[in-house]
């Protein structure tokens, strides 16, 4: 991610594919996470917290992660809720 400061938080050019860069921005508009993703030009956040940094991280990683590295991670929180 390459970033740079805003007034109120940090501006995040957030790396996805172009394919995938919609459908991120549509799942931050959800979760009412400050974005903007215009024609041609990368997909941008604000970053005002770390909970919202947690929350792009996971999104962004849903996209680029490989289809085993998610399935390793769901079973990996099964493993912790039965404890």
């Amino acid at each position: 991610m390459k970033s740079w400061s805003s007034e109120i938080g940090i501006k995040q050019i957030v790396e996805v594919s172009w394919a995938d860069r919609w459908q991120v921005y549509q799942r931050l508009n959800e979760l009412d996470i400050p974005c903007c993703c215009e024609t041609n030009q990368p997909l941008e956040v604000e970053v005002t917290n770390p909970q919202i940094a947690v929350q792009i991280w996971s999104i962004t990683r849903q996209f680029t992660a490989s289809r085993q590295e998610l399935i390793n991670r769901l079973e990996d929180c099964w493993n912790i809720s039965d404890n």
